[in-house]
């Protein structure tokens, strides 16, 4: 009994249900692993070219009529050279730059904002490093038919579908003026070819935006879910980032080691030690160019507190017992500290009281 109650909170402590610190999400974060749907790029990307075809139809249609005509006035008379192509090269080259660049800009300008939107700056290559386990067919095979597979597949049907209904929709919506191209100019046709081709495009673009916010949402939760942590998790990275409670008690046991070792080597330079007989000990020094008031250099309790008279001892340093006096300063004013105002009076009198025994030494 008692075993498999180890064992299920074995199970229970593995088990991922906890959501990811901050720490974790930071960590896979710089691995390239975030919440980010595909879909949301191809939507924002698409609603801005098809904007901007719907605004700048005009000059479009410019720049083509002008390829076409200086293509058929020009270059079909021009004599074919080595010095003549090469021209003529940079001459259909600018020209194409002058019809497209605006075009890949918009999409290029669009696809940076996607991306911003959903991640923010985010700049590694972890994703693209070669990796042997993308290789191996078994996984590929489970990749292939696992839960995401198939949501990502139905994703994509229900995306056609969509779409293709809104297509649909709007053809349906002209189809009087469809009937009729065939009775009309063929500049006038291509005008409503066009008209139409941007009017499908926006309507397809932002039926598509509506089903990429639906797909950031499940890609959020499939990312919050495939990052949990389980509680033991959690200990760890917390041991991790605080350190070891026994190598944190060997660094502090050395701190202090060394602090006591400092002041030890300080005492030998007091003025006066205050003690009182068995248990306390502190060590005085006045230096007046330095400060108004006693510095209090070393102090120490019983076992400390004899260490500290054993070496007052061995430099000649005057002791003198005051058991309330050494109580409080030992209370009340830290290494490195000033003594209190409240005491100057009786540790005046004391270095007085120092200060003539050591005139008559």
């Amino acid at each position: 009994m008692k075993l498999l109650l180890s064992l299920d909170l074995q199970l229970f402590a593995g088990e991922k249900s906890e959501k990811a610190t901050p720490k974790k999400k930071q960590d896979t974060r710089k691995k390239g692993q975030v919440a980010k749907s595909q879909d949301v790029n191809t939507a924002i990307l698409l609603l801005a070219v098809f904007i901007f075809l719907f605004f700048a139809g005009d000059y479009l249609l410019e720049n083509t009529l002008y390829i076409m005509k200086h293509s058929f006035q020009e270059y079909l008379s021009m004599e074919l050279t080595e010095a003549q192509a090469h021209i003529l090269f940079l001459d259909v080259l600018k020209e194409l730059v002058m019809l497209l660049g605006p075009i890949m800009l918009v999409a290029m300008v669009a696809g940076v904002i996607a991306n911003y939107v959903q991640v923010g700056v985010l700049f590694t290559a972890k994703p693209i490093e070669p990796k042997l386990e993308k290789l191996d067919p078994i996984k590929g095979f489970k990749r292939i038919f696992s839960i995401r597979a198939i949501v990502e597949m139905v994703k994509s049907i229900l995306k056609i579908s969509f779409v293709g209904m809104v297509a649909f929709a709007v053809l349906w919506s002209r189809i009087d003026e469809i009937l009729i191209l065939s009775q009309k100019s063929v500049g006038t046709a291509l005008i409503t070819i066009a008209n139409l081709t941007v009017q499908m495009g926006l309507f397809a673009a932002i039926a598509l935006l509506f089903l990429s916010i639906l797909d950031y949402l499940y890609q959020k939760f499939d990312y919050e879910k495939n990052i949990r942590m389980s509680k033991q998790d959690i200990k760890d990275e917390h041991k991790n980032s605080e350190g070891d409670p026994l190598i944190k008690s060997k660094i502090k046991q050395r701190q202090r080691e060394m602090a006591m070792r400092r002041m030890m080597q300080e005492v030998p330079k007091a003025d006066v030690i205050i003690t009182n007989p068995t248990h306390f000990a502190i060590a005085l020094k006045y230096d007046e160019s330095k400060s108004d008031a006693p510095i209090v250099i070393g102090k120490g309790v019983d076992t400390i507190a004899q260490k500290i008279k054993l070496i007052a001892k061995e430099n000649d340093i005057i002791m003198v017992e005051n058991r309330p006096l050494a109580r409080s300063l030992y209370d009340q004013a830290e290494i490195g500290d000033a003594i209190p105002e409240e005491f100057f009076k009786a540790v005046a009198e004391i270095l007085a009281y120092v200060y003539r025994i050591k005139n008559k030494i």
